[in-house]
């Protein structure tokens, strides 16, 4: 809905010092602020608009399936964003959607490139699980198989400890990358 109508009021100093300071609170312009002001009031449901319920059912405080969302972003603010979504593989504009989708829902999204590696790495785990449950199989039987050891079971058992650990790591790490922008290193 293209809003084109003007409402026009004449208050005094003192309510319009009132109306500066309400809206600065809010980081809002006069304007947009005096709106949502208006459009709360009359879509309280106190007030019976003589107009169609086509014409009712246009106001710009409904939630829309996609709707666009414009923010304003210092340059500095815009130079981090930019340089985070780049971190992430992700257009700066994906990235802010994302970011405030986890924060409203408290999520921890993972972006399709980390999704993907822990998806291999979760793999590759699989691979040598089933590797040490026939070497396990073959040791029960009392066969020696390929010439496996102790040892060599015991540094299949340290890399897939080691892979699992990393693995829980990066989660930790996404989490924490979401919940203060970027992830530091461990001290």
């Amino acid at each position: 809905m293209v809003a084109a109508q003007f409402i026009k009021a004449r208050v005094s100093p003192e309510t319009k010092v009132l109306v500066q300071s309400a809206a600065q609170q809010e980081l809002l312009t006069e304007s947009i602020w005096l709106r949502r002001v208006v459009l709360r009031a009359v879509s309280s449901g106190r007030y019976e608009a003589h107009c169609s319920a086509a014409e009712r059912g246009t106001c710009e405080d409904r939630p829309r399936l996609g709707a666009k969302l414009s923010v304003r972003l210092p340059p500095e603010d815009q130079l981090l964003l930019r340089e985070r979504a780049m971190a992430r593989a992700m257009a700066p504009a994906t990235y802010v959607s994302v970011l405030v989708r986890a924060h409203l829902r408290n999520l921890s999204p993972l972006p399709k490139e980390e999704l993907l590696i822990l998806k291999r790495s979760v793999a590759e785990l699989g691979v040598i699980g089933r590797n040490l449950n026939q070497i396990a199989k073959a040791a029960n039987q009392g066969d020696r198989g390929a010439g496996l050891g102790r040892e060599e079971v015991k540094t299949m058992l340290r890399v897939s400890e080691g892979l699992r650990d990393h693995v829980k790591r990066l989660l930790l790490a996404n989490v924490q990358s979401w919940e203060q922008g970027y992830a530091e290193p461990d001290a």
